[in-house]
């Protein structure tokens, strides 16, 4: 195992995944930049929308919105600090893409659940979506060539990885802490084997 693979694996294991993102996506991701950039805006887009959206529909859940609603804002102001780097590039934001890995792990939901219930999942899936944010961006601030780009995307993985631990905390304080850690590997193990079927793509953050 080489020194960037063992980065990898100490990154995945710090956040509970169970598989490192192929060490080429960064190389692949490097040759496409501006496509990298278009698809991190968008998911910096959904990541406030669908907090609002969660606020929306659990408003009685106080304590999810009382910590959610400042996530909204940092989500949004995310989403024009890369608009802005783009903005520095030339490039234009052009239409939000289909995301494979997100409706992936959506499908994984449990159907026909209660409402309370559902939120178990949905928290999940946000903390999963979070944690493979983090190691994404901590690879590419790790091995950019750019550094200002490699700055850029260290305060990215550093808020993503106080977003996980959030949607975990939120899941574990709303339902017993064995089922949430339960689900929480299912998940893990789930999320291993779609990240193995999908095909390498430098063009996305996931």
């Amino acid at each position: 195992m080489n020194k960037e693979q063992e980065t990898n694996m100490t990154s995945v294991q710090m956040l509970g995944l169970e598989l490192p993102t192929d060490p080429r996506w960064v190389n692949l991701a490097e040759k496409e930049l501006e496509e990298v950039l278009t698809d991190h805006a968008f998911c910096e887009q959904k990541a406030a929308t669908y907090c609002i959206s969660l606020i929306q529909r659990y408003p009685d859940k106080e304590e999810l919105v009382k910590e959610l609603a400042p996530i909204v804002t940092e989500e949004w102001g995310h989403f024009r600090q890369v608009l802005r780097e783009m903005e520095k590039r030339g490039i234009k934001l052009g239409r939000q893409r289909k995301d494979e890995y997100v409706n992936g792990l959506k499908a994984f939901a449990r159907k026909g659940l209660g409402r309370d219930e559902r939120l178990m999942d949905e928290l999940l899936t946000c903390a999963l979506i979070e944690a493979r944010s983090c190691e994404r961006f901590r690879l590419l601030s790790l091995y950019l060539k750019e550094e200002k780009l490699r700055d850029f995307y260290h305060q990215f993985m550093v808020s993503e990885a106080g977003h996980y631990r959030l949607f975990l905390e939120l899941a574990r304080r709303y339902f017993p802490r064995e089922e949430v850690d339960a689900r929480w590997k299912e998940f893990l193990e789930y999320e291993a084997g779609l990240m193995k079927k999908m095909a390498l793509r430098g063009d996305r953050v996931h």
